[in-house]
C-alpha cells in the first residue's frame, strides 16, 4: 500500500505557481541566487493583496516596507521546472511580521528554497513605521485560522 502523499505547502494559507525561465538561470546552470527573493516577493504581494493591507495602502497611505529578507538555499534548481512559493506570517508584533517562504519544486518533489521575510507597517505620509492596525491583524489571522503571537516591534 503507498502512502498518501503529502502537500508540502499546506500549511502555507497563499500559494503561488511559476514556471522556472531560462533566463532565471546564471553561467553555472542553476538557478541564479536571486531569482528566489523576487519569487518571495511576487508571494509577498500576492498574500497582501488577499488581506486588507492593500486597500488600507490606498485609502491612508498605510501600506509595508520590506525591512529584512534571509533566503536559504536548500537543493539546486534547474530549468525546465514549476516552482509554487508559499506564504504565511508566523509572528506579528507592534509595527512589523514576520513572513515565511517555502519554494517548492515540482521536479524535485522537494522544498528548494526556504527564507523570511520581516516586514514594517509605514505611514508613507508621515514617512515612519506605524502601529500595525487591528484590522490588519485580525485579516491576517483570519487568513491563517489562527492567533499569530507577538514580536517586539
Amino acid at each position: 500500500m503507498t502512502e498518501p502523499t503529502t502537500n508540502p505547502l499546506s500549511e502555507y494559507p497563499v500559494v503561488i505557481t511559476l514556471p522556472l525561465q531560462w533566463g532565471d538561470q546564471d553561467a553555472f546552470g542553476h538557478v541564479n541566487n536571486t531569482v528566489p527573493i523576487r519569487w518571495f516577493e511576487s508571494a509577498r504581494v500576492a498574500y497582501l493583496e488577499q488581506s486588507v493591507m492593500s486597500q488600507m495602502m490606498q485609502a491612508g497611505g498605510i501600506g509595508p516596507i520590506l525591512a529584512s529578507v534571509t533566503c536559504n538555499y536548500r537543493r539546486q534548481l534547474h530549468y525546465p521546472d514549476r516552482v509554487s512559493i508559499g506564504s504565511r506570517i508566523s509572528k506579528i508584533g507592534r509595527s512589523s511580521f514576520i513572513m515565511e517562504h517555502a519554494v517548492y519544486s515540482e521536479k524535485l518533489d522537494a522544498i528548494a528554497v526556504d527564507g523570511t521575510s520581516t516586514v514594517v507597517v509605514f505611514d508613507y505620509q508621515a514617512n515612519r513605521p506605524t502601529r500595525v492596525p487591528d484590522e490588519i491583524r485580525k485579516a491576517f489571522e483570519l487568513l491563517e485560522g489562527k492567533p499569530l503571537g507577538g514580536l517586539p516591534g
